[in-house]
């Protein structure tokens, strides 16, 4: 079995090896979890340090600290072959195998596109290869019920952009790590326009934004507040049946 050998000062790529890493604002495990990283996302070290790490995430530019006991080192080549040949975990939840034991992985993580795949020197092996193939409104119905968890991005905890990120990611688009910042992208679509798929975007008081959603048909919203839920949308905002208020105010409607 090969040796779970940690980053060294002179290595700057790397990957999560573990379910979910919280990434923290500062060096410390009581420092708030700003996201987090899941099994097999890479990210590049920009600060070496034991136990910390800073890093910084390669598909959406994300920095933080992590435990450097939650990733494995990778090669520049080992770095170049696994950006190439990953793919995107759709079943809902599975266990991989691995030489130092089994890992439950979530939907989004990043697994290979086959039963046997390789990280660097590791090897895994998933017990279905098969990518069901499922439109965005039915890959979002599967975070259903997922805790509200700020920094979260899997199925065990998940917070509303970090649930966007993840949906969108599963059919091909890269969005930034923040509801803010995914803001920025798009086309601005009237409320009267609305079509399923298009994200809808809230503001506070001072009218930043908060919050984000996606949309389904009928002006149905599935986003995560409290846990991963459908409400209705409204001209005024987010409409919660459960406690008959609203619960989010609404800034605008973009489509990608």
């Amino acid at each position: 079995m090969n040796n779970l050998k940690l980053i060294s000062p002179s290595q700057t790529k790397a990957f999560c090896f573990v379910s979910v890493s919280p990434i923290r604002r500062e060096a410390s495990d009581r420092s708030e979890m700003v996201s987090q990283l899941i099994f097999g996302e890479t990210f590049e070290v920009i600060e070496y340090g034991n136990p910390w790490v800073k890093i910084r995430t390669v598909l959406d530019g994300y920095e933080g600290f992590i435990d450097i006991k939650h990733a494995l080192p990778l090669t520049e080549k080992e770095f170049r072959r696994w950006m190439d040949s990953s793919s995107i975990q759709t079943l809902h939840i599975q266990s991989l195998q691995a030489e130092f034991g089994t890992i439950y992985t979530s939907k989004g993580s990043f697994v290979g596109e086959e039963s046997s795949f390789e990280i660097g020197d590791f090897s895994f092996e998933q017990p279905d290869a098969i990518k069901a193939k499922k439109s965005l409104w039915e890959d979002a119905l599967d975070y259903m019920n997922a805790p509200y968890l700020w920094g979260g991005k899997s199925i065990f905890g998940i917070d509303c952009s970090g649930f966007v990120q993840a949906v969108f990611r599963l059919h091909g688009y890269n969005l930034p790590r923040d509801a803010y910042e995914q803001a920025e992208i798009g086309t601005d679509i009237d409320f009267a326009d609305i079509q399923a798929n298009d994200l809808a975007y809230f503001s506070n008081a001072d009218g930043k934004i908060i919050h984000v959603g996606i949309m389904g048909e009928s002006k149905q919203i599935i986003h995560a507040s409290g846990r991963v839920r459908i409400d209705e949308l409204k001209a005024q905002g987010i409409w919660n049946e459960e406690y008959e208020k609203f619960s989010h105010t609404l800034a605008h409607i973009k489509r990608l």
